[in-house]
């Protein structure tokens, strides 16, 4: 499966951004899929995932409560929306998918990723 992450840019603290990740292949409803990020000097993080299903999804605790990951099977797309953002979110957001319902917290758990695309905080 090809991955395609999209939606990032420049944004003020408090603001929104939604994240979009589509997915080739026809398949894409029995992928997991996460998002992390990747801050400069930083190692890359666990953001959020979801189910094949979209049913249960999860969170690392940093965004908990501002960050909202679905998915849209019939459209091969998973979306993360990111509310009350701070500069600490800036990063480069990665998509990624792994086959199967098993949740990874780890990027070596993950097998297919997309580009990235940039989210700026500004202060």
């Amino acid at each position: 499966v090809q991955l395609q992450a999209s939606g990032g840019g420049l944004v003020q603290a408090g603001g929104s951004v939604r994240l979009s990740c589509v997915a080739s292949g026809r398949t894409f409803s029995s992928y997991a899929v996460g998002w992390f990020r990747q801050a400069p000097g930083k190692e890359r993080e666990f953001v959020a995932a979801i189910r094949p299903n979209g049913v249960s999804t999860y969170y690392a605790d940093s965004v908990k409560g501002r960050f909202t990951i679905s998915r849209d099977n019939a459209k091969n797309a998973v979306y993360l929306q990111m509310n009350s953002l701070t500069p600490e979110d800036t990063a480069v957001y990665y998509c990624a998918a792994r086959y199967g319902i098993g949740i990874g917290y780890s990027p070596r758990e993950y097998n297919y990723w997309g580009q990235g695309t940039l989210v700026t905080v500004s202060s």
